[in-house]
């Protein structure tokens, strides 16, 4: 996973850096809102964004509300850095659409802690985007089935594209999961019993 830090102070921007580093984290750090959003805007933003809220250009309050705005598509874990510390800024900054929030001075296994917990919430996204993914995929599948089917009444084949016919079985199981056993039904069976023994 990738990360992005946000902050203006160089020595805690260092801090921060190899704090996530030793969680395993690629990191590339930035000194200011304008630098931050050219990354977080790009088309391949990082996994986990910790800014700072106070940054020349854009603020990191700024940069949560833009993102979540601009990027919905693309799923970003934001971790909020402040010295604000008042109950109205903590939820301010949530509101905007930070993810977690912590206070400067912080502790560094705290900020360890809370972004392994990042990492986590990242890790069940992207699992639950490839799931719905493979829905969609299967829900196409499904759709494939629907609608108008030319199927001639007599030999009960089905009418592709370019006028060529295909056995309902392996077209079924073209356009399906289904598996397709063969029997004979108690009609069929007592027709051809009177036509062999006729």
């Amino acid at each position: 996973m990738r990360a992005l830090i946000a902050d203006d102070d160089r020595i805690t921007a260092l801090l921060v850096t190899r704090a996530l580093e030793r969680c395993g984290l690629a990191v590339t750090a930035v000194h200011d809102g304008h630098a931050a959003w050219e990354i977080l805007a790009g088309a391949d933003p990082p996994d986990i964004a910790v800014l700072d809220w106070m940054m020349p250009g854009v603020d990191g309050r700024d940069l949560c509300r833009r993102f979540r705005a601009e990027r919905s598509g693309a799923y970003l874990y934001i971790i909020l850095v402040t010295s604000r510390e008042a109950r109205a800024d903590i939820v301010s900054g949530l509101d905007a659409g930070a993810d977690d929030y912590i206070v400067k001075p912080f502790d560094v296994d705290e900020l360890c802690a809370r972004t392994r917990v990042g990492m986590r919430v990242v890790s069940l996204q992207q699992s639950l985007s490839r799931n719905v993914e493979q829905l969609q995929d299967a829900l196409a599948r499904v759709k494939q089935l629907s609608g108008l089917l030319p199927i001639c009444s007599y030999c009960k084949r089905i009418r592709k594209d370019e006028d060529f016919w295909q056995q309902m079985e392996q077209y079924l199981s073209d356009h399906s999961e289904a598996e397709f056993s063969h029997g004979i039904c108690p009609e069929c069976l007592e027709r051809v019993r009177k036509d062999f023994e006729g």
